[in-house]
C-alpha cells in the first residue's frame, strides 16, 4: 500500500513551500487509495512550540488536506535509540568531539588547498582512552554515521537517475553532543518504522537521501521511491527563502485566498502540464502526475492566487457562500441577487462587505459638474423603492425623452451618481439592492 508522509517542524507557521511538499505526497496517496501521515518533526524541544503543532493542523484543514494519522518524534525517542545502538554494533556510527571553531578551521584549509571541505575521519583513530580524555574535557561528542564511500544511485521521481559519490559527502552527524536526535536518523527510521513508499521534498534534499539512503540499507530495509521537486523562487527568479515568513498559509487565509484557487496552481505550477482550475479535491487527485514536474527552479508569484481565487469564486453557487452574505447582514431574500450581482465583481470574500455597505447605505454620488443639472432632473424623475430589474430600463427611458440625451452621456452619469463607479454590474440588477440612493438626498 502507498504511504507518504508530510513531515513540519512545529518551529514556524507553514508557508508555500511547505504546501508544496505536503500537497503533492498528499495526491500521490490519495490517488493510489494509501495512506498520508502528519508527522510532527519535534526533537528540537527549545524550538518547536505547541501553538505551531495546532497551527500546521489548522493551516492543512483549512486546504482539505486531511490526514489518516499524526505520529510525533519527541515520543519515538526510544526507537532512534534503539536504532543508534545496532548501527554502533555494526561499526557504523562514531563519536566526535571537535568543537564548531575547529571543525570550520577544518573547513577552510580544505578549501585553501582545492579540496572539498568533508569531513576527514580523524576521530576514527581515536583509542579509548583518547576518547575518555576528551569526554572528559569536552562532554560527550556527536555522534556521525559512517558512509560507504561508493556511488550511491537511485532514479528519482522527477529528477531521473541520479548518482552521488559518498567520498564526496562527509559523514553525517545524527545525534548531537546534548544528546538530540538530528532529522537525518529519526527520519530513516519513522521511514523504516511507518512503511513509508514514497517520499517527496525539495531537491534541496538530494545530498540527505543519498545517505539516507545508506543508513536506511545498513539498517536491513528497502528505500522508499523518491522525488525531488524544484524550489520555489520569486517572479524574477530572486530567491524566495527569505519571503517565506510573508507567505505563510495563514496570512494567505487571512487575504482571502481561496483554498482550491491556492491549490489548483501549485498542483500545476512547475509541470508541464497547462493550469486547470480544479473545483474538489477529486478533481485534483485524478489530475496529479509527480513525474510531469521538472527539474528548474519555479517562479512563485503571490499575486497570481488574486485573479485564480476571483475565477475560483465567480463559478460558485449560492449555497457556497450564503452563511458568507449573512454575516454581513444581507437580508435572505436579496441574498440569490446580491451574489448573481457581486460574483463576478470581487477578488475575494471580504470584498463583498464593501458591496452591501454601497447597496445598503448609499453610495457617496460621482458628479462631474457639467451633469449637475442633469442628474438633479434625473434623479427627481425616480420613483420611490423598492425597485425591480425592470426599474432601470424604464427609468432612463423616461430620462432619455425628457432630456434628448442617450447612449453613453445618458447612462455613465446615471451610474456614477447611484453607485459612485464608472463600471460595475448590470444597473438592472444592481436596482433592486439599492436600499438608499444618496443621490436623491
Amino acid at each position: 500500500m502507498t504511504t507518504t508522509r508530510f513531515a513540519p517542524s512545529p518551529t514556524g507557521y507553514i508557508h508555500v513551500g511547505n504546501l508544496r511538499t505536503a500537497l503533492f505526497n498528499y495526491l500521490i496517496t490519495r490517488k493510489a487509495g494509501g495512506t498520508f501521515i502528519l508527522r510532527i518533526d519535534d526533537t528540537d524541544p527549545e524550538r518547536s512550540k505547541e501553538e505551531y503543532v495546532d497551527a500546521i493542523k489548522q493551516d492543512l484543514s483549512w486546504l482539505g488536506l486531511e490526514w489518516d494519522k499524526v505520529e510525533r518524534q519527541s515520543e519515538r525517542l526510544d526507537r532512534y535509540v534503539d536504532a543508534a545502538d545496532k548501527l554502533r554494533e555494526m561499526g557504523r556510527f562514531y563519536e566526535c568531539f571537535e568543537t564548531p571553531v575547529e571543525l570550520d578551521l577544518k573547513r577552510k584549509k580544505q578549501l585553501n588547498m582545492g579540496k572539498p571541505p568533508v569531513y576527514d575521519r580523524g576521530m576514527l583513530a581515536l583509542s579509548d582512552d583518547e576518547k575518555a580524555k576528551l569526554r572528559a574535557e569536552r562532554g560527550n561528542g556527536h555522534w556521525r554515521f559512517k558512509l560507504d564511500q561508493e556511488r550511491i544511485e537511485w532514479t528519482d521521481g522527477i529528477l531521473g537517475d541520479i548518482s552521488i559519490d559518498a567520498a564526496s559527502v562527509s559523514d553525517p552527524v545524527l545525534i548531537r553532543g546534548d544528546g538530540q536526535f538530528l532529522y537525518t536518523l529519526a527520519s530513516v527510521v519513522d521511514d523504516t518504522d511507518m512503511g513509508v513508499t514514497n517520499v517527496v521534498r525539495g531537491s534541496d534534499h538530494v545530498t540527505n537521501t543519498a545517505t539516507q539512503i545508506q543508513m536506511i540499507r545498513a539498517l536491513g530495509f528497502e528505500p522508499p521511491a523518491f522525488a525531488h521537486h524544484s524550489l520555489l523562487t520569486g517572479p524574477q527568479g530572486e530567491a524566495l527563502s527569505k519571503r517565506l515568513g510573508t507567505l505563510a498559509l495563514r496570512d494567505l487565509r487571512e487575504a482571502g485566498v481561496q483554498p482550491m484557487a491556492l491549490l489548483s496552481h501549485m498542483a500545476r505550477l512547475g509541470s508541464s502540464d497547462p493550469f486547470e482550475m480544479r473545483s474538489t479535491m477529486d478533481e485534483l487527485v485524478e489530475g496529479f502526475d509527480v513525474t510531469r514536474f521538472g527539474s528548474a527552479p519555479t517562479k512563485f508569484d503571490v499575486e497570481d492566487l488574486y485573479p485564480l481565487t476571483a475565477r475560483y469564486l465567480n463559478g460558485l453557487e449560492l449555497s457556497a457562500v450564503k452563511d458568507t452574505i449573512a454575516e454581513i447582514g444581507v437580508p435572505a431574500e436579496l441574498a440569490e441577487t446580491f451574489w448573481s450581482v457581486t460574483r463576478e465583481n470581487i477578488t475575494t470574500l471580504k470584498d463583498l462587505a464593501g458591496w452591501w455597505e454601497l447597496f445598503r447605505d448609499g453610495a457617496e454620488p460621482l458628479i462631474d459638474d457639467e451633469d449637475r443639472e442633469f442628474i438633479a432632473q434625473a434623479v427627481a424623475m425616480l420613483p420611490e423603492g423598492p425597485y425591480s430589474k425592470e426599474t432601470w430600463k424604464a427609468w432612463t427611458a423616461d430620462v432619455k425623452e425628457a432630456t434628448g440625451r442617450k447612449g453613453k452621456g445618458l447612462f455613465m452619469p446615471l451610474r456614477k451618481a447611484l453607485t459612485g463607479q464608472e463600471r460595475g454590474p448590470d444597473m438592472s440588477d444592481v436596482m433592486p439592492l439599492l436600499q438608499v440612493i444618496r443621490a436623491k438626498g
